[in-house]
Parts: C-alpha cells; structure tokens; sequence
C-alpha cells in the first residue's frame, strides 16, 4: 500500500484508511467481535495502517473493538478517534454537544481506556460546538499533546474560518470532512483551499456515499428501521432512482478500466490532491480486498476529464442529512 502524509504535519497514514464505524453502529447491523477483529486485522495485513472511530460510535463499543483488534500492531498503526458529543454513560443516548475543555479531557482519558493505548495519535471534534470558542477546544487539545496524551489534533466538518481560529492555536494536522463523487462540498466551500494554504491534510470519510457508490444499492434496496440512512434524503424513494445516473457513469468508468464503481470512486478521490486519503468502511474481507485494491487503479488526465465534464451534467437529488443534522456541518 502507497503511503501519504496528511498535509505537511510528518503524520504519514496508508492512502486508503479503514472507517470503523460500520462495524457495529449505523447500518443496523453489529458484527460479532471476533469477526470485526479479523477483519481489521486483515485490512493491515493488506497494507492499511490508518484506523477511524469514535466514541459515539456505538456508543463507546467501536474503540473497543479497534483497541484489541490493533493490540498487537499499536506501534505499526495510526489510530484516529472523536469527541465533541455529550453522551449519557449509562444509556448511551446523545443530549447534543459538548466540546466544553473540561469534557474533552475526560473523553480523551476513556477514549485511551478504551483503545488501550497510551497515546491518541489523532484527536478530532466531531462536530464543532458553538457554544464553545475554538480557540477553547483547540487550546485543550494542545494540553494534551504537551502532556503526551495526543499526537496531532483534527476537525471534522469545519468551516474555513473555524480551521484558520483553531490553528493559530494548535495545528490542525486533518480535516474530515464528507467528500466523494456525490458529495463534493468541500470544493466548493473553501474547505480544499484552506487545507492547501494551511498544509492541513483532508481525510474524506464516505467516499463510497454509504455505500450507494458501489452499484450494490438500487431503488429497490430495503433498508432496515435502525439503519441511519433511512433518514438521509438521498435514500428516499423519490432521489435513489435520480441518483442512480451517478452510479451508471461509474460503472461505464470501471468497465473500461477492468476495475469496479466503487474503486473509480476511491480511484477518483486518490487523484485530486496528494493528501487526500479517503477512508471506506465495511463489514465484508472482499469489499475489504475491493478498497484496498482501488490504490491500484490509476485514471488518467483524460479519464478524469470525461468523469468530470459527465459528472457535471448530472443532478444530485436529496440533501446528505437531514436538516437538524445539516445544522451541525460547515460551522
């Protein structure tokens, strides 16, 4: 697996990294544990060495399982996690956000209880708070790194002007932020930019669009009651079918090119700065064999040409969250 570095930090990651998240939250679905260890080991023997997850995820759960998955590789791996939410410790419900230093503190000491590790090696706000200054959480966050506790500190979903706040204080080493073929946000609103003028490393997380950008999803997918994406608007009846013109370029792409949709989707994401690093998830050793291998493919000036000026041409139907969950991105 090619390695890249995340911005101009030195934190060098594989150029595919493994989302954790699905594996036993979101998608209505929890693997068993000895199969979620399996497969994330798996994904490094396969040359990925850059692990995502979250406290939320679960909750609590996840980090678990990717503590004792990457137990005996801890210092061969780069583990990235989350704060930002006030979660009840009991019943695991979320009462909003909470980036209060304070708090941050106490979930960074969990979160390394959890993951049994002595040192986070990236710490994101999971959404911004704006009841907290930036210059607050990024301040609290540097009293971990000086302390040993954290490596580099991260954002996820900022606006341009939260990151330049919050790097004054602490650099920030990644963004991550939603990006793929469907979601392209972050060209648009200055989140690309300001990475390339900072030297802030982009970590795009859903690159396959939940999993819609594989071909595997069609109008007639059921998706189960406790499955998020039930509430996500590009999923409803009405856009799935619409959205499915994106899937068909994809496809007609990764004919030609003996590949699958869904690594021209990674493929393409690869191709647009030298420190993007896209981070899929799955469930599946296959899917798993599938990502890791879209580092392979290679899409050329023209190939990107064609993808873009036909991309263009199409329509993206629906929001990607809902809109109390759309109020808590680009802040």
């Amino acid at each position: 697996m090619q390695k890249r570095s995340l911005g101009t930090s030195g934190l060098e990651v594989s150029a595919i990294g493994f989302g954790c998240m699905g594996l036993n939250f979101g998608y209505g679905t929890v693997t068993p544990e000895a199969e979620a260890i399996a497969l994330i080991r798996a994904a490094y023997d396969r040359g990925v060495t850059f692990f995502d997850t979250a406290e939320v995820y679960g909750p609590f759960t996840n980090e678990t399982v990717v503590g004792k998955a990457l137990a005996p590789i801890r210092d061969k791996v780069v583990i990235a996690t989350k704060f930002g939410f006030d979660i009840d410790p009991e019943t695991g419900k979320q009462n909003g956000l909470n980036s209060r230093p304070e708090h941050i503190r106490k979930v960074a000491e969990a979160s390394l209880k959890r993951l049994g590790i002595d040192t986070i090696d990236l710490l994101y706000q999971h959404r911004v708070d704006p009841s907290v200054p930036i210059e607050d959480v990024a301040g609290a966050v540097k009293d971990l790194i000086a302390e040993g506790k954290v490596r580099h500190f991260g954002l996820s979903e900022p606006g341009p002007e939260t990151v330049r706040r919050a790097h004054k204080v602490q650099r920030v080493t990644a963004l991550q932020n939603e990006y793929s073929l469907w979601t392209r946000g972050p060209e648009n609103n200055g989140i690309l930019a300001t990475c390339e003028e900072l030297g802030i490393g982009l970590v795009a997380y859903s690159p396959l669009g939940k999993g819609f950008l594989t071909g595997a999803m069609t109008r007639e997918t059921q998706l189960s009651d406790n499955d998020f994406r039930k509430q996500l608007p590009r999923f409803t009846a009405k856009a799935m079918p619409a959205n499915e013109e994106l899937v068909e370029l994809l496809k007609t792409i990764a004919a030609q090119k003996r590949a699958t949709p869904a690594q021209v989707a990674l493929a393409w994401l690869l191709s647009r700065k030298s420190w993007i690093v896209p981070i899929p998830g799955t469930t599946k050793l296959h899917r798993l064999e599938e990502n890791v291998a879209a580092a392979l493919v290679e899409l050329t000036s023209g190939e990107l040409a064609n993808i873009e000026k036909a991309a263009e041409a199409i329509v993206i139907t629906g929001d990607r969250y809902p809109e109390h969950l759309m109020k808590l991105v680009g802040r």
